[in-house]
């Protein structure tokens, strides 16, 4: 999954009490289970409330069938959970729920007593935390061990966190509306009632009714369409857990790109979005088969979605969601998209079984990600990327401090903490740091690429705790075990896991030295003080640099001091019109050093940036900029002429950061500092923010 800029809520850094129930995490890959088999390591799932009960129940199958209204926003049908108990006595089903999913009545047959009719359950809603409520259903006496019971769940869902409904003003089209679903991380349980956690894994099918003009699309395959009666069927027949169930409907069209791979996007966008992709995901594909071996997925798929997309891309399986903003940039679009591809097998066939652990999912991942794009473009590009993304880890470490728990790569959570504050650098690339070492500790990356394929031939479609991961690897790497290698001071597996602040090592990245020295060069020629040589600066020819590189040169200044207003002039005068013809990825580096010095006469550029860019991913920051800064009054009056095109979740974010008390004003020659909040007191409440991160 792509990075979002997310507010992280405090968080827990000691180990607590962990209630045996809810000790051990892992999987039967021999079935799709909601009891995890043996594991390895303490898993409190705080985050779930069906924590309490889940692994009483084996969940088989669930069913989805569900009308959607775009006139008033509504899914209303039933959700059919086909389970058996695991023990005797229990009484209770525990669901995660929401306070926007509205339950009209809860059934249960028990087909193997012969019973065909539904008999009505009772049931209540009790709080839980602010972004979700518990469901206790009364199961009736025929519920006994080993015996399939089948429950019916008849609601109506709206405007919860997991369901975003576009206006057609909010399209990129902006002739038809459109819905999505965003499931990462506990968002999936105000979509339909579930055991919302990625420990719980089963298949799943659906069938979904809308109106004339509407596709349907769904992470899974599509078994059937009516086009008489307006209904679409899907089946997904491989178990994954709650959070990749995904779904968007609207006006989309397709193009195949190769025999398993097409893009979908609105008409409008559907042009561009062929003409970069092309046949570039089968090509990736085939990457990473031999890799890592056979994708699992059957169809890989990719949609485009409008700016109100809120991050930039999902690994749904068999069809990526990702953020149309992204087609402006070639690098990146393809980074995120090999991304997503890797958690095929990292994250989607393999899961992490607590969310406290998320690094297992997104550090191999980017691990993986960058073994793809070292096979199919070379080692210096891969370590350009890989120096933009550290480079981006050590800026948050810094706002954050090297003591925040939330730099650990296992975060213990207090109950009530929403996990998606762990959508943040340190899971990304502290993880695949971590993943690295343990390649080089195996001396050979080709030796390393087998023990991570047989890894998910072991391990597939189950949910993992990383003492599994380490477990494996001592075993099939018997001379390391031998060698202690996971006691190494200072390298102390332990330490890497659940100590605080930057990597214990890094790789060598000396073979993207043609790309990024000249990056650094320039830096060095712009901080040295007062305006440098314009010979000197012709040198470098910007024009002929890719994306990532002045992507790296431009976060590289924006790490510096206040700049003196007449350097941000030179600076101006020699990049900004080049800038203009660049991607927003480029724009908004620029436009963040623009307000962060109070550089006034680059203000036009920053008003027609924000009212042309409507994504979460580039308006936070930027907004957060203004704020921060002298410049307050231009965010507020932006924000009242563009308020209307942004999707509502956006708007309450602006809103906020709005609110926010400036720091004391500068002058034009420099920013305000950028990690300060009056609503908190903290760094942290905008610290994620202000890094810009992609993938």
């Amino acid at each position: 999954m792509a990075e979002v800029h997310q507010t992280p809520p405090s968080l827990c850094c000691c180990r607590r009490p962990v209630p045996a129930s809810l000790a051990r995490c892992g999987g039967d890959s021999s079935q799709p289970s909601a009891v995890p088999g043996p594991g390895s390591s303490r898993c409190p799932l705080v985050d779930v409330a069906s924590a309490s009960n889940f692994r009483s129940f084996q969940l088989r199958h669930f069913h989805l069938d569900l009308r959607l209204n775009f006139a008033v926003k509504e899914m209303t049908g039933w959700l059919v959970l086909d389970l058996v108990p695991a023990k005797p006595g229990v009484q209770t089903l525990i669901l995660d729920s929401h306070p926007s999913l509205l339950i009209q009545s809860i059934d249960c047959k028990v087909p193997e007593d012969g019973q065909e009719e539904l008999v009505s359950l009772t049931y209540r809603v009790d709080p839980f935390t602010d972004y979700g409520s518990s469901l206790n259903i009364s199961l009736p006496a025929a519920a006994r061990p080993g015996r399939l019971v089948q429950i019916s769940v008849r609601y109506s869902t709206t405007d919860g966190p997991a369901i975003w409904w576009l206006d057609s003003e909010l399209t990129c089209g902006q002739t038809r509306p459109l819905v999505f679903t965003q499931g990462h991380s506990v968002c999936n349980r105000s979509f339909f009632p579930c055991f919302d956690t990625p420990a719980v894994k089963s298949t799943y099918s659906a069938t979904i009714r809308v109106p004339d003009g509407v596709t349907v699309l769904m992470s899974a395959s599509r078994s059937l369409y009516s086009q008489r009666d307006r209904v679409f069927q899907f089946s997904m027949d491989f178990p994954v857990p709650s959070y990749l169930v995904a779904l968007v409907a609207g006006d989309l069209q397709h193009v195949d790109l190769g025999p398993r791979s097409r893009v979908w996007a609105e008409p409008c966008l559907l042009p561009c979005a062929v003409r970069k992709l092309g046949g570039s995901v089968e090509r990736w594909l085939g990457v990473a088969e031999e890799l890592f071996g056979s994708y699992l997925w059957g169809r890989c798929d990719v949609v485009f979605l409008p700016p109100s997309f809120p991050i930039v891309a999902m690994e749904n399986p068999c069809l990526t969601f990702i953020i149309a903003s992204i087609l402006e940039s070639r690098d990146f679009l393809l980074v995120d998209v090999i991304h997503e591809i890797a958690h095929g097998w990292f994250g989607n066939a393999v899961t992490n079984a607590s969310w406290e652990e998320m690094w297992l999912s997104e550090g191999l991942a980017t691990y993986a990600q960058r073994r793809i794009t070292t096979e199919a473009y070379g080692d210096a590009f891969t370590c350009l990327e890989t120096a933009v993304r550290l480079d981006a880890l050590h800026r948050q470490l810094r706002l954050l401090g090297d003591n925040s728990p939330m730099s650990k790569l296992q975060v213990k959570f207090e109950p009530g903490v929403n996990p998606s504050c762990l959508m943040n650098l340190f899971t990304y690339e502290k993880g695949f740091c971590f993943v690295s070492y343990l390649s080089q500790l195996c001396g050979d990356v080709r030796r390393f690429d087998c023990f991570l394929r047989d890894f998910i031939s072991e391990f597939r479609f189950r949910s993992v705790v990383a003492q599994d991961l380490i477990d494996y690897f001592l075993r099939y790497f018997p001379e390391l075990m031998d060698a202690s290698v996971s006691q190494r001071e200072g390298l102390e597996f332990e330490r890497w896991l659940s100590g605080c602040g930057p990597p214990l090592c890094e790789p060598d990245l000396s073979a993207g030295g043609a790309l990024t020295r000249p990056v650094q060069d320039l830096c060095d020629l712009w901080r040295r003080g007062g305006t440098p040589d314009p010979h000197a600066v012709a040198t470098f020819d910007l024009s002929a640099w890719s994306t990532l590189q002045i992507v790296l040169f431009l976060d590289r200044m924006l790490d510096l001091p206040p700049l003196p207003h007449g350097v941000m002039a030179a600076l101006s005068g020699c990049y900004s019109s080049l800038f203009d013809g660049l991607n927003a990825e480029v724009q908004i580096r620029w436009l963040q050093m623009v307000a962060r010095n109070g550089f006034y006469p680059e203000l036009p550029r920053i008003r027609a940036f924000l009212h042309k860019h409507t994504s979460r991913m580039y308006t936070v920051p930027l907004y957060d900029d203004l704020v921060a800064g002298a410049m307050k009054h231009v965010a507020v009056e932006i924000f009242d002429q563009t308020q209307r095109r942004l999707h509502p979740n956006l708007r309450r974010t602006l809103t906020q950061i709005l609110s926010q008390t400036s720091a004391a004003p500068t002058n034009q020659n420099g920013p305000a500092p950028p990690v300060t909040t009056a609503t908190t007191g903290t760094t942290a409440a905008i610290a994620l923010r202000n890094v810009n991160v992609s993938a």
